[in-house]
């Protein structure tokens, strides 16, 4: 693994944890990945006060699920409606431009508390700005700490390796991330179809029962089904999402 000032970046990420430890102990976010694999483990082993949590999305693929029940100190956060529940309360399904899945199944918990995160600067862009200590801009009882943050992919996977973690077994399938099945940002339609498609159906049913004659894409149900899975439909990016107040 790599070293800094005659320090590896595990002992450096331990350091950084003990330092900021708070006094009711971290909510470390655990969403079954590498990244989080790896944060869980060096909480494990910086011997700070820590519970942690995965927040299930109803549409997770079963291999992750199967991931995250063989960690016995995780709980898994049940949400109060599923995810077909949630598309037909907004009227509409989740797009690149309005992912309100990510809310309010993904991102909830951690209320007043300093949440851990596998967040690391290589993963995209956006996360390229993000800071190592940050607050929660939706909710100012929240923080963040994203003791990886600096981390390359290769580090993620040196780490991996030499500590024998095991990992969701997609990885061994060649995938390089994992994440809700048919979620808005994938483009690897098809395949995840094919792979999950108990789930796939499911998407369909509730995306087909938020479509409105003259008001949504298409002329048929059917067709919006289709719209809704071709990625790079442009009036995806436009389409004003229509939103449910209790």
């Amino acid at each position: 693994m790599r070293t800094l000032s005659g320090k590896t970046l595990s002992e450096i990420v331990i350091e950084r944890l003990q330092e900021f430890e708070p006094a009711d102990g971290y909510y470390v976010a655990y969403s079954g990945g590498k990244d989080s694999d790896v944060v869980l483990d060096l909480v494990r082993r910086s011997d700070v006060k820590y519970d942690a949590h995965h927040n299930l999305t109803t549409c997770d693929p079963p291999e992750v699920v199967r991931h995250v029940k063989e960690q016995t100190d995780v709980v898994i956060d049940r949400p109060q409606y599923t995810m077909w529940e949630l598309v037909r309360r907004h009227h509409s399904p989740p797009r690149r431009t309005a992912r309100y899945c990510c809310e309010e199944l993904k991102e909830r918990g951690g209320q007043g508390r300093t949440v851990v995160t596998g967040v690391r600067w290589a993963e995209s862009n956006r996360r390229a700005t993000r800071k190592m200590v940050e607050s929660c801009y939706k909710d100012p009882s929240k923080h963040y700490l994203h003791p990886i943050i600096d981390w390359t992919t290769s580090d993620v996977w040196s780490y991996i390796r030499e500590r024998g973690i095991k990992v969701c077994s997609l990885y061994a399938e060649g995938q390089t991330r994992v994440g809700c099945v048919l979620c808005p940002m994938t483009r690897d339609v098809e395949r995840q179809m094919a792979r999950w498609p108990q789930i796939a159906r499911a998407w369909e049913r509730a995306v087909k029962a938020t479509y409105k004659p003259g008001k949504s894409y298409g002329e048929t149900p059917e067709e919006y089904w289709q719209w809704w899975l071709n990625r790079d439909a442009s009036s995806q990016e436009n389409e004003t999402p229509l939103f449910f107040e209790d």
